[in-house]
This record gives structure tokens, sequence and C-alpha cells, in this order.
């Protein structure tokens, strides 16, 4: 995201990757979430799997995505030195955004999108805050972007077969054979290409044998006709090979001018077929011109009809909307009337009904035997109540009566004894 734009503002003619600058952003972003360290520091101390580098660029789980869009800006925060609490999945997001959003300004950064844009958890606007509080933990922490290091490319000193190093073609076969050993039929179905390093070492070996050769000079005893047959056979498989490496710039320097003689000649076709095309749309083009200037001069007096009828319609529509407003208003005042008289006579309705029908006398006449009723059962228990507080009383006065009677019989009995 590009610094001098302004974020959520469309900018016209930005080509066609300003669309995919969010995901080069989060990559960079990514890079310096490593430095900070924070797949120890962040991601097993919270228990949060590692985010992915797309991870804030495209949209998959908003929930997710804005739990660990505040949960980063924290802890990156805390980075930075300033004091900050952790985010909770429960609190609210318009407070933690503001509050992120406050520190960022804080920090010297201008916000200028409004904060709903952050409540997604992605986006450029979610990204650019978080590679903001990236480059001030950074600068927190000290760290310096260092100037970079390229590799140097070692080129490798061309393969040369010195004069005192050539091999016989003797002491080819003698090598070969000995390593791959004496089955013929083998050596024929299985071909073997020797490069120039293989002849290089058995150049090397030769000159260290040279010590102990005879000083006699040695004669062949071989046919010259087997020695022939010998050597037809053998050639194919003593190919001599150049590896090429990727890395030589005459390489590149070959491949560059291949494709400029294949984009010349194809130039020169396309070029053609080119100025035939620009050719053919220039005189279509100069025919719909001609024609348009044509049917312009012969449909003049019907623009000019038609604007009249235009302007006239417009008119008309006019006058319609007026004359439509005070239809409007005087059927609102019907509905109220109407509503006015459908209360009226609902009210009507009422009273008559009230008037004419016998259902309260009935509904009084039940309520009076009701408590008819209901004063015969007072009655009643009134009754059985008194009759047996009466019973009370009177089993009361017996009581009292007796208990006399004995008090009575006492005095009597002790008045007696006492006169002896």
């Amino acid at each position: 995201m590009s610094e001098d734009k302004r974020r959520g503002e469309e900018v016209e003619d930005g080509g066609p990757g300003l669309v995919y600058m969010p995901f080069v952003v989060m990559e960079e972003f990514l890079d310096k979430l490593r430095l900070l360290n924070y797949e120890k520091e962040f991601s097993r101390v919270l228990n949060m799997k590692p985010i992915s580098r797309h991870y804030f660029a495209i949209p998959t789980n908003p929930g997710e995505q804005f739990f660990m869009f505040t949960s980063l800006s924290a802890w990156l925060l805390r980075k930075a030195g300033k004091s900050f609490e952790q985010p909770q999945e429960y609190d609210d997001p318009n407070a933690t955004i503001s509050s992120i959003l406050e520190e960022v300004r804080k920090l010297g950064h201008q916000i200028d999108f409004p904060p709903s844009k952050l409540k997604q958890g992605c986006g450029e606007h979610a990204i650019y805050v978080l590679t903001r509080l990236a480059d001030e933990a950074l600068k927190s922490t000290n760290f310096s972007w260092e100037k970079p290091e390229y590799p140097t490319e070692e080129t490798e000193e061309e393969t040369v077969i010195e004069d005192d190093a050539e091999l016989t073609l003797g002491e080819v076969e003698k090598n070969f054979f000995q390593q791959h050993g004496d089955d013929e039929d083998e050596f024929e179905e299985e071909e073997q290409i020797m490069d120039l390093e293989g002849l290089k070492r058995l150049g090397q070996s030769k000159q260290a044998n040279e010590s102990t050769k005879p000083d006699d000079i040695l004669e062949s005893t071989t046919d010259a006709a087997d020695w022939k047959l010998e050597v037809e056979r053998v050639q194919p498989q003593l190919k001599v090979t150049i590896r090429t490496d990727n890395k030589d710039w005459r390489v590149h320097v070959e491949q560059m001018h291949q494709h400029k003689d294949g984009i010349e000649s194809s130039l020169t076709e396309t070029k053609t077929h080119l100025d035939k095309l620009h050719d053919e749309i220039t005189r279509t083009m100069e025919k719909i011109s001609s024609r348009e200037k044509y049917i312009n001069t012969q449909l003049e007096h019907l623009l000019v009809q038609f604007r009249a009828e235009q302007e006239q319609l417009s008119e008309t529509k006019e006058r319609y909307r007026q004359a439509s407003g005070g239809v409007t208003e005087r059927s609102r005042m019907l509905a109220e009337v109407s509503e006015e008289l459908e209360q009226i006579k609902q009210d009507m309705e009422e009273r008559g009904s009230s008037m004419t029908d016998g259902a309260p006398l009935v509904k009084i006449k039940q309520a009076i035997q009701q408590l008819k009723k209901e004063n015969m059962q007072m009655e009643i228990r009134m009754g059985v109540v008194e009759h047996v507080l009466l019973q009370a009383k009177l089993k009361d006065k017996a009581s009292q009566n007796k208990q006399l009677h004995s008090n009575t019989t006492a005095n009597q009995d002790k008045f007696d004894y006492s006169t002896y």
C-alpha cells in the first residue's frame, strides 16, 4: 500500500497491479514479524497458530481475523514500548479500535480512514496499521536494515587438455575396461559418455606414470585391421561433452540474441497486419462519421420537433405534479373524515345494542340468586357455630356447677368433724 495515496480512496490509472499490492505488503509484514520473533513470543505464549503470508489480505473469517488483528496490534504496541492491555474476545470492538488508532496517532502516523474499516480485521487498512506498528517495534529493538550482500559468481575455468596430457586410444580403452570390467557385450549395451574432466584425470594419471615407463621403444603387435574394427566399435562410447553452465553469461547473451531475432521477425510480420488493421479501422471510422453527418442533416427537423414535444411533456408533468399534490391532500382529509364517521357509527351501534340487549339484566338476576345462595350458606354456618358455642357454654356451666357442688360437700364434712 502506497503511503503517498490516501487509503480508502479510489486511485485512477493505478494500473492492474494495484489490486495485488496488499498481498505484497502482507508478505513484507510477515517478514518483519519473523524478525521480531513473533512465533515464540506471540504464537506460543498466547497459544495461537502462526498466520499465513496472505492472512490479512483475504477475508476468510471476520471474527477470527479481527481478534488476531487486535492481539497482534497490542503485542506490537508492547514491543514498541507502550503500555497496552491484551484485548479479550468479548471486548467492545469500537473501543478496542479507538484505543489502537489513538496509540498509532501518538506514534506520529496519520490515520485518514474511518475506524469502521478495521472491523473486518482484514484488508489494506488493517495491514497498514500493523505495518506501521511493526516498524515502530523494530525501531524500539534498535533493528536496522543492512545493505544486501550479493553472492559472487565464480566463473568455472574451461577445462583444457594440454598437449602433454593427450591420451592415446589404447590407454583410454585400457582404463575404461579396468573400471567397467572386460565384458564386451555389456560394454556394447551400455553407452558411456566421457566428459573433459574424466579425460583430464586420466591425463594426470598418465603423467604420474611417465616416470615408471621403460626407456625402450614400445612396438605394437596389434593387427591394423583388428585395430580399425575395435576403433569403429568403441568410437560411439568415446563422446566428449561439455556441460553447459546456466550461470555463464555467454549462455544468457546467446539467449538474448535468439529472443531479439525472434522478436524482430515477429515484429515485422505483426506490424504488417497491424498496419492493415489500422487502415481498415480508419476507413470504417470515416464511413461512420460521414453516415452520422448525413443522418444528422436528414433528421434535423425531427430533432427540433422532438425537443419541442419534450418541453411540452415536462410542462405537462409539472402541472400533473401540482394537481396530484392537491389530490393527495384531499385524499388524506377524506380518510380522516371517513375514520371519524366509522368511529361514530361504532359508538351508535354499541349504545343501541346496549339499550335493547337483555343480557345485563339476566346477569344481574343470576348475581342476585348467587348472593342469596351464599347468604343461606352463611346463615347455616352461623347457626352451626352458635350451636357449637351454646354447647360449649353449657358444658362449661355444668362443669362449674359440679365443681361448686363438690366444694360445698367438702366444707360440710369439715364442719361436722370440727363439732366433735
